[in-house]
């Protein structure tokens, strides 16, 4: 499940605060809203992330992690190390080790 495309991100954007769409695209630049619409019904149908409607005008949307969602934390964070270790900065090569 958090082996997709950009799912580890988007997970690691809702357990940093995030909880509005925007709030999330913005976050993740190269992201189209097609693609971060897919994984966010593909969390909540896994359970991972609960869409809540405010009864605001115009109406909000929030997504927020359920309990299983939050327990993904300590995997994201070790993942996110690891990336931030190994894996190229843009323009770059080689990452810095």
């Amino acid at each position: 499940m958090i082996g997709r495309r950009w799912a580890g991100v988007i997970l690691r954007e809702l357990l940093r605060g995030a909880t509005r769409f925007r709030q999330i695209s913005d976050a993740i630049p190269d992201i189209t809203d097609k693609l971060l619409s897919e994984r966010l019904k593909r969390f909540e149908s896994e359970g991972v992330v609960e869409r809540v409607v405010l009864p605001t005008t115009p109406v909000t949307i929030e997504y927020r992690l359920t309990d299983k969602g939050r327990a993904l934390e300590a995997a994201v964070r070790e993942l996110s190390v690891w990336a931030e270790t190994w894996l190229p900065v843009d323009g770059e090569t080689d990452p810095v080790r």
